[in-house]
């Protein structure tokens, strides 16, 4: 498996809320979804680095690396002709930051009761693995797509322990 692209996904908690961010632009336009995105692996960034900018530069919040459980690694797949596109992410939680999210050029936040999720404005298998993490499993899982996206063509997933 050749992974195109290594990510970064983060999900803000607090009171049975979950912050989920309107992408405005770019790859996942119009969908709701957590902060993240590209690692700079060629530039020596680690993952959680990554993490920490990515949401700086999304949400205007700063958390820290420590700060930041790594709940889940999904591997996602676009059935791409002649030859699929896999990308890696990292997913974590953080329950401790600092300042409030504001609207980016990229990133339009909104606050989220944990049991009312957009599902029908998200990703075709957030609805499969998002409730696992949010209920406090750790989870290595693949979410395989149509060429758009849109469809859910198969989902697996299994418990993890990412505490090494």
């Amino acid at each position: 498996m050749d992974f195109k692209e290594i990510f970064t996904l983060c999900f803000f908690l607090t009171d049975n809320k979950v912050l989920l961010a309107m992408k405005k632009r770019g790859f996942g336009k119009d969908k709701w979804n957590g902060y993240g995105g590209k690692v700079g692996i060629k530039q020596g960034e680690s993952i959680e680095s990554a993490a920490v900018r990515e949401i700086f530069e999304e949400s205007n919040l700063s958390v820290q690396e420590s700060k930041l459980e790594k709940v889940g690694l999904v591997r996602f797949s676009f059935d791409k002709k002649p030859k699929p596109e896999f990308f890696e992410c990292h997913v974590f939680m953080a329950r401790e930051w600092k300042g409030d999210p504001v609207e980016t050029e990229e990133m339009r936040p909104e606050w989220y009761p944990i049991n009312n999720l957009p599902f029908n404005e998200m990703w075709a298998g957030d609805c499969k693995w998002i409730p696992l993490v949010l209920s406090g499993k750790k989870i290595k899982a693949r979410v395989d797509f149509d060429s758009e996206g849109s469809k859910l063509n198969n989902f697996t997933w299994e418990e993890a322990d990412f505490s090494s």
